[in-house]
């Protein structure tokens, strides 16, 4: 008897906020690997804040998910039946395999993993796409140099606290902005930040102020709205900003905020770029490379916060993220 593959899939687009009525929990036969291709299990199921986007029809970096479609989401699965020469069961795999419990792939755009070597949930995390976001960002297009000062939103999320954390290593003076005492200390205490800026408390254009004497060299910014706003009044002279997501916008019903302090740029003589990690796919060998000797060493803490439960419990948990309940990168371990 066939096992029984629980899905869930996008039943209708989304306006504002997501909706549990917006998801469809679908169960269908679990399907047999053809010739050239291994089927597998899900065991770990990455929830990002671009997921939010995807569910939108209108043109973006990728298309949107259809109706009736396997959400989107990358994955680590283990092999349980092989038909390929390139894997085997027992082979730990991540890719982008979708929200359900059972999957059939030929190879493409997976990648075999280590988990003697990092947990497989760190392969969705600090050595998969948020860490590789952090990297080229931080990098290539902020353009980091020693000794500048660099601020980032979303600090305590599974981009900023890398981000943070690489530009400590690049010899850097770091400010986070995040939501709540707890994650504030997270940044200072455990992470090495120099300083945190907790958006709830008060006046983040004081803050950032009283943070930033000398100006932002380079702020990374993962939620737009009004604190993109306060950070442009700080830049310093040839200022980068890099515009990586805007989660406070994503379930707007309306436009989105943009920024009225954008003539700062012309002031400072500044630059805001935005960027799609993707991009970088050619160099992710060498930024995992990196990466994972920081960890080793010790440089790198990776904060994940994983959530234990079924296919079913994703809706649920992907609204986590936009409550600001998690702290570091957000997974769903599956049962």
């Amino acid at each position: 008897m066939s096992a029984i593959n629980r899905q869930i899939r996008l039943a209708s687009r989304p306006v504002g906020d997501v909706r549990p009525e917006d998801w469809e929990h679908a169960a269908v036969p679990a399907e047999e690997p053809g010739e050239g291709q291994f089927a597998g299990r899900t065991r770990f199921v990455s929830l990002d804040p671009a997921m939010r986007g995807w569910l939108d029809d209108r043109p973006s970096y990728l298309p949107p998910v259809g109706i009736g479609e396997v959400m989107r989401a990358g994955s680590v699965v283990e092999v349980t039946a092989s038909n390929h020469p390139g894997y085997s069961p027992g082979d730990f795999v991540v890719g982008t395999f979708g929200v359900q419990e059972h999957v059939v792939s030929d190879g493409r755009g997976a990648t075999r993993i280590d988990p003697s070597l990092a947990p497989p949930s760190t392969y969705l995390g600090a050595l998969g796409m948020p860490g590789m976001t952090a990297y080229f960002g931080l990098l290539d297009v902020g353009a980091l140099k020693e000794g500048e000062t660099v601020v980032v939103s979303g600090a305590a999320g599974a981009v900023g606290t890398m981000v943070g954390q690489i530009a400590k290593i690049k010899g850097c003076r770091v400010v986070g902005i995040a939501g709540g005492p707890e994650k504030c200390a997270l940044l200072t205490d455990e992470l090495g930040f120099d300083a945190a800026i907790d958006y709830r408390a008060g006046d983040v254009r004081r803050a950032l102020r009283e943070q930033t004497p000398d100006g932002i060299d380079v702020y990374f910014d993962n939620v737009g709205g009004e604190i993109l706003d306060a950070a442009l009044t700080r830049l310093a002279m040839h200022a980068r900003v890099v515009i990586c997501g805007a989660i406070s916008q994503y379930n707007n019903e309306t436009p989105v905020q943009g920024p009225s302090n954008y003539l700062t740029l012309l002031v400072r003589r500044a630059r805001m770029e935005g960027f799609v990690v993707f991009d970088y796919a050619k160099r992710y060998a060498q930024a995992a490379q990196e990466i994972a000797g920081w960890i080793g060493e010790g440089r790198i803490k990776v904060k994940e916060h994983v959530v234990k439960g079924t296919v079913d419990d994703f809706p649920e948990t992907l609204q986590m993220l936009f409550r600001g309940e998690n702290t570091g990168k957000l997974v769903l371990e599956l049962a």
